[in-house]
């Protein structure tokens, strides 16, 4: 189906944007809304025809589900069948923030939502402007990240423009996003929760509630051809840059010596801060080598520099794969499509 042309307006996430966004919501239209995590692309959770709005913007793949924003515990109820006695405790301690949690779902989630599984993902951000939207319009939200499928997720609305514009009615500017990497997210429909995509809560913090905490194969390798993919970011490439990207495991002297050794027009390097002198070719970075928080910050904004430097390899040292770190290695893998260098 043919995408709707719009002309793209930035709100304020002020009391006026607020409703006008909300406004548009309830009429059906999607608006690209400011979360914690990412910039997120909403429209009414419980509307197939808004939904299916989302997935013609976005150019995003129908067997690739989305997660439902709400901004009450209360508004969960009625969209799952169970709510298991570990998700209360996990949402006690990090409801509202960058936490999803599967459930089974109930009827009155459209097969849209899930791309066809028996479960929908729920998360309530902690980004008052998005809370309050999602209050304002009534609503429960569908809201993947706002950008283009397959490129890397916007933390500002500037980004969200350069994707999405002409493409959505409106976006609200509430400035750059404080996490950068979306939520993390994990499967409360078995015995045991499992991480399906590391974030902003990390495995260490999970565990300090649930206890036991399996992660999925799909966090760190490709997903099996032919199997389902039960959160978004789990089955296709994701959060690439025009550039091909090889991640490039190795200490700093390694790593600067084996891209160096690459030198060529159109190479480039995306490395840690403070070892960009080493480097004898164009390059971005993006936080520090021991400070994941930072990384995760800036990582989507760094891929997205490298577009503007209209580079076609780009070789991206490699994050630690622990903490915050994981969520980040976890992206630069989808973004190198699972192309790695180990130099040990």
């Amino acid at each position: 189906m043919k995408t709707n042309s719009y002309d793209t307006v930035v709100l304020g996430g002020d009391e006026n944007g607020i409703e006008r966004a909300a406004a548009l919501l309830r009429a059906g239209e999607p608006v690209a809304i400011p979360t914690e995590t990412v910039y997120g692309l909403a429209a009414n959770a419980l509307d197939p025809n808004a939904v299916k709005r989302i997935f013609e913007a976005k150019g995003r793949p129908h067997d690739n589900p989305l997660i439902v924003h709400i901004s009450e515990f209360s508004q969960l109820e009625p969209l799952v069948t169970e709510i298991p006695d570990m998700a209360r405790r996990l949402a006690e301690k990090y409801w509202p923030g960058p936490l999803t949690m599967i459930f089974r779902r109930s009827p009155i989630v459209p097969d849209e939502i899930s791309a066809g599984l028996d479960t929908v993902a729920v998360r309530m951000p902690s980004h008052p402007v998005a809370r309050s939207i999602i209050k304002a319009a009534g609503l429960p939200l569908a809201a993947p990240s706002a950008n283009r499928s397959g490129s890397p997720s916007p933390t500002s609305a500037g980004h969200v423009l350069l994707d999405m514009g002409g493409r959505i009615p409106a976006v609200v500017d509430g400035g750059k996003c404080q996490v950068g990497v979306e939520s993390t997210v994990v499967d409360m429909t078995g015995q045991t929760p499992r991480l399906l995509r590391p974030g902003g809560v990390t495995p260490e913090e999970l565990r300090a509630v649930v206890g036991q905490l399996a992660i999925d194969p799909a966090v760190t390798s490709q997903l099996e051809n032919g199997a389902k993919a039960a959160s978004p970011g789990m089955k296709y490439k994701h959060y690439s840059p025009k550039a091909r990207v090889v991640l490039v495991k190795g200490s700093p002297e390694k790593f600067s010596d084996f891209v160096n050794r690459q030198k060529a027009p159109g190479v480039a390097a995306m490395c840690f801060d403070g070892e960009e002198t080493a480097l004898e070719v164009p390059y971005v970075t993006y936080g520090g080598r021991e400070d994941a928080a930072a990384q995760a910050y800036r990582v989507f904004e760094s891929l997205r520099r490298l577009d503007e430097m209209q580079v076609g390899l780009v070789y991206c040292a490699c994050p630690k794969e622990d903490g915050l770190g994981l969520a980040v290695y976890n992206r630069l893998l989808r973004a190198a499509g699972f192309e790695v260098i180990s130099l040990d």
